[in-house]
């Protein structure tokens, strides 16, 4: 009898879209002794490189349900993927602690109650005499911010995180093409999918990871998904004034909504998810930047050295992320709207425990 990695060896999977989902399946399924062909016409323009990175697993409110399920089985993965990533880029890391801080006093109290209630180690509420908050309440020029402090999440850089998974692709000699798919069907137990150009490539599997795209390839009648768009977006800023250190302030925070990243003493990075749009608004500088009552007076003077963005995809009417198996052979990962990269992990687990039930 044959093992069940010779199985593996022989299914041929296809994996349609390269963001962070596509790639980390791909490297879960790779590890497995699969043979895997990513395709995606746009791998440099989906919307993983519009993600910031942070990691907010540890501090999710709701710790019940799917949801929660999911980011529990993300946080305790992702330090093994980091040891066995290192091996390809030994700069990759998870810089931690990550702080989300509010003005809003009925918010805070609710971080309060999540806390008391939990009873987590890992978490810890930040009054406005903390070290960290004093240091952010000198630079943003307020008295009134507080919120809660995280040691077990943090952000892991996105730019890195991609390349890391590219070596390893590389390395494993991961078959890519760069077809546009607008049809799948399935013919004598394979799948095929088809590209623009009229090629056909044939799988045992096929994996639906791009975004957005995903629900033009199943029969929307019996699948019944839909997704919306979520704008991504982010922004360097140059910050020339002395009065200012950003560098003392934490590695990663967010207020009120906005994540906030220093990235040396005069550069910062504000960005957020949180527009149903596919084009970014003229008004960027504003909207990114209006997350308190008053700017301080070095933001007002601030400029954008970059700015960037991606289209998310959102499920309407039910959670997000969506992860089914339509049917032998079909698999859609998608709609994880701002979560991608943390529950990357979860997600390459379930689909890998779907394929390895479909091969026994």
């Amino acid at each position: 009898m044959k093992s069940l990695k010779e199985n593996f060896q022989k299914a041929h999977i296809v994996i349609i879209g390269s963001g962070i989902i596509g790639k980390f399946n791909a490297l879960e399924l790779s590890e497995l002794g699969f043979q895997v062909t990513i395709i995606d016409p746009t791998e440099l323009q989906n919307s993983s490189y519009a993600a910031l990175g942070l990691l907010m697993g540890n501090m999710y409110q709701k710790r019940r349900g799917r949801s929660w399920d999911l980011r529990k089985q993300s946080i305790e993965l992702w330090p093994q993927w980091i040891t066995f990533l290192q091996k390809f880029n030994s700069e990759l890391h998870i810089k931690k602690p990550l702080i989300q801080l509010t003005t809003n006093e009925e918010k805070f109290k609710k971080l309060e109650k999540f806390i008391y209630e939990n009873n987590d180690q890992n978490l810890r509420i930040l009054e406005r005499d903390s070290i960290f908050i004093k240091n952010i309440n000198k630079a943003f020029q307020t008295k009134n911010i507080k919120g809660m402090i995280s040691f077990k999440d943090g952000r892991i850089n996105p730019f890195s995180l991609l390349q890391t998974l590219d070596k390893y692709l590389k390395h494993k000699k991961i078959n890519f093409s760069k077809g546009e798919i607008i049809k799948i069907r399935k013919s004598n137990n394979q799948w095929i999918s088809i590209t623009k150009n009229n090629e056909n490539i044939k799988s045992d599997m096929v994996i639906l990871c791009n975004s957005l795209k995903a629900i033009d390839l199943i029969d929307r009648i019996s699948h019944n998904i839909t997704l919306k768009p979520v704008l991504g977006q982010a922004m360097e800023i140059d910050v020339n004034d002395a009065e200012v250190d950003l560098l003392s302030l934490p590695k990663q925070f967010n207020i009120n909504g906005k994540n906030i990243i220093p990235k040396s003493k005069n550069k910062l990075i504000i960005g957020s998810t949180d527009e149903y749009s596919t084009k970014p608004e003229e008004n960027t500088f504003e909207k990114l930047t209006n997350f308190l009552d008053k700017k301080p007076s070095w933001l007002i003077k601030g400029k954008i050295s970059k700015k960037w963005y991606g289209i998310r995809s959102r499920p309407d009417g039910e959670p997000s992320p969506i992860m089914k198996n339509f049917e032998d052979g079909l698999i859609i990962c998608t709609g994880f709207y701002k979560n991608g990269i943390l529950l990357a992990p979860a997600c390459s687990k379930w689909v890998a425990n779907e394929i390895k039930n479909y091969f026994y």
